[in-house]
């Protein structure tokens, strides 16, 4: 099937009926993190990766389990530490006694959604091992290529606040993540609903709403999903702006700029624009779809200075600059 065939009313439908009840097994489960939903939805669908960051116990594990769950995949979490070895991940060759020959082991990371729990505890050398599977979807061992699953999505986390003992990602692993969100505590009423939650034990139920092969429907549909020339410019536009600042906004806020966002920022913008809009029911994107998801697309591609660290400015601050000063097509 051509990705430039136009969607069907009856793909249309069909889609909306497996995001609906996916969204809907979602917040049966969750509560709050809308917008953690809607970015696990947009990743899976672009059979991306994503990066979460947060302190501990806001629901990040149960966020990546509840969407594996809702469409019956297979998970697999790996707690990061200083000494994980890249073999504990990808897998390594055991000598078979019985045989007297090496037989691979393949290693947790190969499953359909996999929580990669505080990312930055684990060494370069082991982050590093994560590129070619994210990247290039397939694991080498032993000098043997073996494809990952085609549902395959990192749902990596991050806490920003205990820097003792980590690693910073680098630029080019930053960069493999499709979206970063920042999740926030919860308000009271949400949290007084997480402890009614509890009691009532839904947290146990395990029953799944759609299917892999429902994703992959998905995942071949956001292909399709028409975008305007006019879009695509205005995409071209919001990044390109990241890169030479001091053209449209303010001398104070473009002087916090180091380095802008790469063609990758502009690819990730345009499949998760795709990706927003048949969520919203349609099959050709707008510009409100492109802003959606902005900050999470784009705030971990762009690096500020120690200037904004001290005066207290965001990524999500100077983004918000620059969408203000791109033209709306």
């Amino acid at each position: 099937m051509e990705n430039n065939q136009e969607i069907t009313v009856q793909e249309i439908e069909k889609s909306k009926e497996i995001l609906n009840n996916i969204q809907t097994y979602y917040t049966g489960k969750m509560v709050g993190q809308e917008q953690l939903g809607l970015s696990l939805l947009v990743v899976m669908m672009c059979n991306g990766h994503i990066l979460l960051e947060s302190v501990p116990g806001l629901a990040k594990t149960t966020a990546a389990k509840t969407i594996t769950e809702a469409v019956k995949g297979e998970f697999s979490r790996i707690q990061c530490t200083p000494d994980l070895l890249p073999s504990d991940i990808i897998g390594t060759q055991l000598l078979n006694y019985a045989t007297n020959s090496f037989e691979t082991k393949l290693g947790p990371v190969y499953a359909n959604f996999v929580l990669l729990d505080e990312i930055n505890r684990s060494s370069a050398k082991t982050q590093s091992a994560m590129l070619e599977v994210m990247q290039e979807q397939q694991v080498t061992i032993g000098g043997k290529v073996f494809e990952m699953p085609e549902i395959f999505t990192v749902i990596a986390t991050q806490n920003p606040i205990e820097q003792e003992g980590t690693y910073m990602l680098a630029e080019a692993q930053l960069d493999r993540f499709l979206l970063k969100e920042k999740l926030n505590y919860p308000s009271q009423e949400e949290e007084y609903t997480i402890l009614n939650r509890i009691e009532q034990n839904v947290f146990s139920a395990k029953d799944s709403v759609a299917t892999l092969q429902d994703v992959a429907f998905l995942q071949k549909l956001v292909k399709r999903v028409y975008m305007d020339a006019s879009i695509k410019k205005y995409v071209i536009a919001l990044v390109h702006a990241t890169r030479y600042p001091e053209k449209f906004i303010s001398p104070e806020l473009s002087g916090y700029f180091n380095l802008g966002a790469s063609t990758r920022g502009s690819i990730a913008l345009m499949e998760v624009s795709k990706a927003v809009a048949l969520v919203r029911g349609r099959n050709y994107v707008i510009p409100e779809d492109v802003r959606a998801l902005i900050h999470s697309v784009l705030r971990h591609r762009i690096s500020l200075n120690y200037a904004a660290v001290a005066d207290g400015i965001s990524e999500e601050q100077v983004l918000d600059a620059i969408v203000g000063a791109i033209p709306t097509p």
